[in-house]
């Protein structure tokens, strides 16, 4: 561990620097404030799309019409019209209808499997269900740019989206540490937007129809800028105690040297004066 230097009243000492490895400074470098970005496209750059992205300050007006029975069986007969494979839509007696949304998974960080499982590759995703009870856990990272398509109906929220991909993976972190974007390229500039856990993708991808240019979705780490202690494991809990605790203690030691060496020149300040 590196050492850093503290000048404490004309005394120089060498303390052990442990606040960058409190919990709160860890997560705060893992999850940067992020609710909507967007990047720069070709330019002949070798960057990956992730470092150039930058903030924006106005929300992008996304709208979504309410349709009417009518405008829905129309939008599906146009969409199924525009495609040409046979990931069609279906219109349900009930009045939902079903179809396919394609994600893409633009994982950063290593996830979560069960140990006794070996890490599933994409043609073996769908062989074994998650495991409801994990005891001991593995971390490996899927492959970059990994695609899957759904099959879903028109009421399954974001959320549920979220699920289903992390139990075809096998995938056993808390779904909270992941987010759903929809991206959309304009005036070539891609937009990212995080969709609320109630949003229904399938119902966006009729509005949008079928071309991965005006909307497309992508599975990314839930980059909210605050701490969701909810989605850690109990492991991760304790062991985040535990480095607040040797920080705490640390923080305590040095307060009490400080002051010990202030009281110590205090009366050494003292011995070398002469009453009056």
């Amino acid at each position: 561990m590196s050492d850093v230097c503290h000048a404490v009243e004309g005394c120089v000492c060498h303390v052990p620097f442990t606040s960058v490895f409190s919990p709160t400074a860890i997560l705060r470098r893992q999850l940067p404030a992020l609710a909507l970005r967007w990047e720069r496209k070709g330019s002949g750059s070798q960057k990956s799309q992730e470092s150039s992205d930058w903030s924006v300050d106005e929300q992008i007006d996304w709208e979504k019409p309410v349709l009417t029975q009518a405008e829905i069986e129309q939008k599906i007969k146009e969409y199924n019209s525009q495609i040409n494979s046979n990931l069609f839509m279906s219109l349900n007696k009930d009045g939902s209808y079903t179809g396919f949304i394609k994600v893409q998974l633009k994982l950063i960080r290593p996830v979560s499997v069960p140990a006794s499982k070996k890490a599933p590759s994409i043609q073996d995703v769908n062989k074994a269900p998650r495991s409801q009870v994990v005891t001991r856990r593995t971390s490996f990272y899927l492959p970059k740019d990994t695609i899957k398509h759904l099959h879903i109906i028109s009421r399954t929220r974001a959320s549920e989206v979220i699920e289903a991909l992390l139990k075809k993976f096998m995938v056993v972190d808390n779904p909270r540490k992941f987010a759903l974007f929809e991206r959309a390229e304009k005036d070539d500039q891609v937009y990212l937007r995080k969709l609320s856990d109630e949003e229904q993708p399938l119902h966006l991808r009729l509005l949008a129809g079928p071309n991965e240019k005006v909307l497309s979705f992508v599975l990314k780490e839930n980059e909210t800028g605050e701490v969701n202690w909810d989605a850690f494991s109990m492991p991760e809990l304790h062991n985040f105690l535990r480095i607040l605790q040797r920080e705490e203690e640390e923080h305590v030691r040095q307060i009490l040297h400080k002051y010990a060496r202030c009281r110590q020149k205090m009366q050494e300040a003292l011995t070398t004066r002469t009453p009056g």
